[in-house]
């Protein structure tokens, strides 16, 4: 029985999604539990893709294959809930047709990335949020993010994972920002994002904002141009993967 899991979890705790030597990781935990609670065969978790060590998820999406002799998908859930450490939770299990897959047939993935711009960061938001001071102007940030929706080659905003991408090209349907006082929510939306795609772009736009860079040195880079502006990368802190789309028949995680 293929299961489809919606997860949550707080990044700081893990050592990112992906399985790594000598474990830590949020995958590793996963298949942990689900080869314990199959009698010991072990179980491979597929996710809908990496999050790195100190970002956070909403919405994460794997697949797993389970034995459909040990119950439902609320067994499952139950029984998965009640092994994993707090900071990781599956929050929906559904069995799922046995060609869904987790990454591959997703269709795009929604982020938010978290900026606190008040003088003094709240003690619940250490590690959920980047401290960003001086305050960006907003109008400056939104003017700055229309820049970057749409389709265009992201190659810009892309760190070196040392595995060539064939394709840069991406499309951002949606770049929004969102203020509740000096809480400021950077929601995008887009058909895949490459490595640190969404952090770069985060530290692209802070910058523009508080007036170290031009939307012209913004534009520079989008069309691949270096010019003033460093590719510096945004802390993992503030970044959560909120959502993966799928197709109307598998529908969203």
């Amino acid at each position: 029985m293929r299961l489809r899991l919606k997860l949550a979890y707080d990044g700081a705790c893990f050592r990112g999604w992906q399985s790594q030597p000598g474990g830590g990781s949020v995958q590793d935990k996963l298949q942990e539990a689900l080869t314990r609670l199959a009698g010991g065969k072990r179980v491979a978790v597929h996710g809908s893709g990496r999050t790195d060590a100190g970002v956070h998820a909403l919405g994460q999406v794997a697949h797993a294959e389970v034995p459909e002799d040990r119950g439902g998908p609320a067994f499952w859930q139950h029984a998965l809930n009640a092994m994993l450490p707090p900071t990781v939770r599956v929050l929906r299990c559904t069995r799922t047709p046995d060609d869904f897959h987790a990454r591959y047939s997703a269709t795009g993935k929604t982020y938010e990335y978290l900026l606190w711009t008040g003088p003094v960061l709240p003690p619940h938001l250490a590690g959920r949020a980047w401290h960003v001071r001086p305050s960006p102007d907003l109008r400056l940030l939104r003017r700055a993010a229309r820049i970057l929706r749409g389709r265009h080659d992201f190659r810009g905003f892309a760190a070196n994972r040392r595995v060539p991408v064939q394709d840069t090209r991406r499309i951002i349907r949606r770049l929004a920002i969102s203020a509740n006082g000096p809480l400021l929510c950077v929601r995008c939306e887009g058909d895949g994002f490459l490595y640190k795609m969404m952090r770069m772009m985060v530290a692209a736009l802070v910058r523009v904002g508080q007036q170290r860079a031009t939307t012209d040195d913004l534009r520079a880079r989008l069309a691949g141009r270096e010019g003033t502006m460093p590719r510096a990368v945004a802390p993992p802190d503030g970044l959560y993967l909120a959502g993966v789309t799928y197709g109307r028949r598998t529908q969203s995680g």
